[in-house]
C-alpha cells in the first residue's frame, strides 16, 4: 500500500469513526448533509474521493474541531509507521 492510499484509508476510517460516536448512521448523516446515503457509503467504502469542501461541510456537520480532525489523522498515521 502506498502512502498516498495508506492516508486516505485513515482519513475515511476517521470519518466514520466520528460519525459512529456520534451516534448517526449513514442516512442520518446523509440527511443532514442533503446528499444521497449512497453519497455517505461510497466516501466510507473509499469509492468516491472528497473534495476539501465536501470534508469541511461533513466535519461542521459532525460538530467536530477541524483541529482535533488532522491531529487524529497524524497521530493514527504515525502510529501506524510505528508499528512496521
Amino acid at each position: 500500500m502506498n502512502v498516498s492510499q495508506k492516508v486516505s484509508i485513515t482519513f475515511l476510517k476517521i470519518l466514520k469513526n466520528i460519525r459512529l460516536q456520534k451516534g448517526l448512521s449513514q442516512s442520518d448523516l446523509a440527511n443532514l448533509l442533503g446528499v444521497p446515503q449512497s453519497f455517505v457509503s461510497k466516501y466510507e467504502g473509499n469509492e468516491r474521493r472528497l473534495s476539501f469542501d465536501e470534508v469541511w461541510t461533513i466535519i461542521q456537520t459532525l460538530d467536530f474541531p477541524p483541529e482535533k480532525f488532522i491531529k487524529i489523522i497524524i497521530k493514527e498515521l504515525k502510529d501506524t509507521n510505528e508499528t512496521k
